[in-house]
């Protein structure tokens, strides 16, 4: 299992939210850069940036940023938020990025995601983003009908061949990732599957590497101390 350290920009900070809530923003690093740069020297391969400015107004706001962040870094990096369009998704895989998260497009758009995975295969992963198990969408702002597995299902009938799933619930809580959602999701679809949202500390790691989870990803544990990262990327290379 890949660990994925999260670096989430507004307004060109690296910041966090509880639950998803954009008024709880709360800076946790001197720069995006800083962060990067501590996440490689603990070992880690993986970033996982967000732009939740982009996500919110359904547009690139921070990705410039984001692009020179990851190409500084040296770090293989996968990027959400404000990714609604095919310009989008060239923007960033052109610039080095090396997979891009396609979230509400999943819900509202499914033909782009079909012509995304057409033109870039496993460098298109989605993003699906569930409250009490139901679906959200633009910057978790907007309700849908739809069941997360449900969701997924037809994202793996599409050719997706990763998700990233966040309860929503548990993002930023430090309470624990929702390991029976993840193990039914784990169980109806054959996609890689991200865990993210609750990670807090160590027994979290190892509980989602035996529900057979392809990655976790992991923000406010590390920047509040709870979690060590390179400690966490040393076990995981074990399990």
């Amino acid at each position: 299992m890949i660990i994925l350290p999260a670096i989430d920009i507004k307004d060109g900070n690296c910041v966090r939210l509880f639950k998803g809530d954009y008024s709880t923003v709360e800076k946790v690093a001197e720069s995006p850069y800083i962060a990067a740069q501590r996440f490689a020297d603990a070992g880690a391969s993986w970033i996982h940036m967000v732009d939740l400015d982009g996500a919110k107004d359904a547009k690139l706001v921070n990705a410039d940023l984001i692009a020179d962040v990851a190409k500084t870094s040296g770090l293989s990096v996968e990027v959400g938020g404000g990714i609604r369009d095919m310009n989008a998704v060239e923007y960033y895989l052109s610039r080095g990025i090396n997979r891009v998260i396609l979230g509400s497009a999943a819900v509202k758009d499914q033909q782009f995601v079909i012509d995304a995975v057409r033109h870039y295969g496993d460098r298109i992963v989605v993003g699906i983003d569930a409250k009490d198990g139901m679906v959200r969408a633009e910057g978790w702002l907007d309700n849908s009908d739809i069941n997360y597995i449900e969701l997924a299902k037809r994202m793996e009938a599409v050719g997706v061949q990763t998700i990233v799933f966040t309860d929503i619930e548990q993002d930023g809580t430090l309470a624990g990732p929702n390991l029976k959602q993840l193990d039914d999701l784990v169980h109806e679809v054959n996609c890689n599957i991200i865990a993210s949202g609750g990670v807090a500390v160590l027994k979290d790691i190892i509980n989602l590497s035996e529900l057979d989870i392809y990655g976790a990803i992991c923000g406010k544990a590390i920047y509040s101390g709870k979690l060590d990262l390179k400690q966490a990327i040393e076990i995981t290379s074990k399990i």
